[in-house]
């Protein structure tokens, strides 16, 4: 038996992945059962359960595979890291725009630790985009595709264009074509800027992407255009309006010109002006520009008509949605958890891969991965306020009819799902039918910005009526079009931008999600859903049963189905 743990941790969406003899046991980020949104601890709660899904002990793992090497880093900036030990050494302050160098080396200690953790296992440091790569060719299940990993760093790469092939089924084999290096990050202007207008980076650039659609970008496309310059390698950014991360002199990530052609810092509880949407706007056109270009340029290099791609900014929905729209690849493919927590089952994957001879198996098209619960409440009375009913009948045909009547209603049932979309698991369905249902999903359950939107699940057989996207999009991963048919009916779902980030799902990737779709066409005549995640703003989608019934108590939830228990309030 080869077990090899992979690891995502100590700097933000902490996760693990566990493979034996080649298949993919599971995987889970720890913000699902710690209840710590993006937290960057030791994925604890999620190395445990692995373990115990797979009865395993931790002197049973050979292998731990963690994403980042720290070495690597480390050897690219010597003179950062001859700094950061000298100020270590000396006990001074340490200079700004060394942090990253700090991760670099205290990552180098945690893998001490891990060895202690784990006393039989090597613990194996693989390149950040490697890992990316990997994860986001193994899932996609294509026998070859280019693969596009944008993000904001790994040690030095920002953007890695590289070829996948499968010669033997199972045993992908990835070649990097060509690198973009630090300080040229699309991932870490969209940072920038997402801190500049006030919301939190890494975790909030798809608020600004969403109020993006309601600015003019002409206001500030002048700017931008200079910002982040394509060019044949790739793209650039300009220093003097995005200080590079060694030379900053204080936590702000833009320059005095930049705040001084733009506006000033928005604070979090300042009203939201025409000019931070403009600012969206300009930023959000800007990337969907690199991000073709990117895309044209993994084409010429690898000739492939598939794209896979990863990484953080592939969660650009609306970017990944216009290289569908530009028709630059036949098909296009992002993994449920293209950010970094996803690494965890990249970078055990390429250790496998690496170090063992059996396929892997488990990673196509997976995105239901983590822990289940068979008994969900072991003691209701934490939530004296609520009433618990076990159905018996038809479930999927009882919550369209609640659905269809007006209620919203949160779903938990089987596995934990993979990335930053709930895709039926852990979700909050209504009907788009409902009048003013956007706005009071977005007042009284999820206690986010108005102009925030909702995306739309469809069974896949019938997303041509609606959707004219051209291909499956089973993870929620790309932003499409609509037509007149879904303008007429279902307007709540249409985003100012005149797009929609869907779902597609099938009876075998989701019965009950499908069955319930099915159940809602025959009630209704529309075969469409609104499904966002099963969270209140700032918390991680509900991976506990404990952490669903916190939601629908502290939400304007109606209800709540948790397995089978219908869960009402007094």
């Amino acid at each position: 038996m080869k077990a090899i743990l992979g690891l995502c941790s100590y700097t933000h969406d902490s996760a693990a992945a566990l493979i034996v003899d080649g298949s993919l046991i599971g995987f889970v980020e720890e913000e699902r059962l710690c209840g710590v949104k993006h937290t960057k601890a030791y994925p604890e709660l999620a190395v445990m359960w692995l373990l115990k899904e797979a009865g395993l002990r931790p002197e049973d793992i050979d292998a731990v595979a963690y994403n980042f090497s720290a070495a690597r880093y480390l050897r690219a900036v010597p003179r950062s890291a001859a700094l950061l030990l000298s100020a270590e050494t000396r006990g001074r302050a340490l200079p700004r725009g060394l942090g990253f160098a700090t991760v670099a080396l205290r990552t180098m200690a945690r893998r001490r630790a891990l060895a202690e953790k784990f006393p039989r296992a090597r613990v194996r440091a693989l390149v950040h985009h490697r890992a990316h790569q990997t994860y986001a060719f193994a899932a996609s299940g294509f026998d070859e595709a280019a693969v596009l990993v944008v993000d904001s760093l790994g040690e030095t790469q920002t953007t890695t264009i590289a070829h996948g092939r499968t010669p033997i089924p199972g045993r992908p084999v990835l070649r990097t074509l060509h690198a973009v290096d630090d300080p040229a990050s699309l991932g870490y202007v969209y940072g920038a800027v997402t801190m500049h207008l006030g919301w939190r980076r890494g975790d909030e650039e798809g608020t600004v992407m969403a109020l993006a659609a309601l600015g003019d970008p002409a206001r500030f496309r002048p700017l931008f255009e200079h910002a982040v310059r394509t060019t044949r390698d790739g793209f650039a950014v300009a220093p003097e309006l995005f200080p590079p991360r060694t030379l900053r002199r204080s936590a702000a990530r833009v320059t005095p010109r930049f705040v001084a052609e733009t506006c000033p810092p928005r604070r979090p509880d300042e009203p939201i002006e025409q000019v931070h949407r403009d600012l969206a706007a300009a930023l959000q056109e800007r990337t969907e520009a690199v991000l073709l270009h990117l895309a044209r340029m993994a084409r010429r290099r690898t000739g492939s008509p598939r794209l896979c791609v990863g990484g953080g900014v592939a969660a650009n929905c609306v970017g990944i949605g216009r290289i569908v729209e530009e028709s630059v690849f036949d098909e296009v493919f992002v993994p449920p958890a293209p950010g970094d927590s996803g690494t965890a089952i990249g970078a055990a994957a390429a250790v496998h891969l690496a170090t063992a001879p059996q396929a892997l198996t488990g990673m196509e098209d997976a995105c239901y991965l983590g822990p289940s619960w068979k008994s969900p409440v072991a003691d209701w009375d934490r939530w004296p306020g609520l009433l618990a009913q076990r159905l018996t009948s038809d479930r999927a045909k009882f919550l369209a009819d609640q659905l269809a009547q007006g209620r919203i209603v949160g779903l938990f049932q089987g596995r934990v799902e993979a990335g930053p979309r709930a895709l039926g698991n852990r979700s909050i369905l209504a009907s788009p039918l409902s009048a003013g249902i956007a706005n009071r999903l977005n007042a009284a359950v999820k206690f986010r910005e108005p102009f925030r939107p909702f995306a739309p699940v469809i069974p896949e057989e019938r997303a041509a009526e609606y959707f004219p996207l051209g291909q499956p999009a089973p993870f929620m991963s790309m932003a499409s079009q609509v037509t007149a048919k879904a303008r007429e009916q279902i307007p709540a779902i249409v985003h100012a931008n005149g797009t929609a980030r869907v779902q597609t799902v099938r009876p075998d990737q989701n019965p009950l999600l499908h069955a319930v779709l099915d159940a809602f066409a025959q009630c209704t005549g529309v075969p469409v859903l609104i499904n966002t995640s099963l969270n209140i703003k700032g918390k991680p989608i509900c991976g506990t049963p404990e952490m669903a019934l916190d939601c629908l108590t502290g939400s304007g939830l109606d209800a709540l189905l948790l397995e089978d228990w219908w869960v009402t309030k007094r």
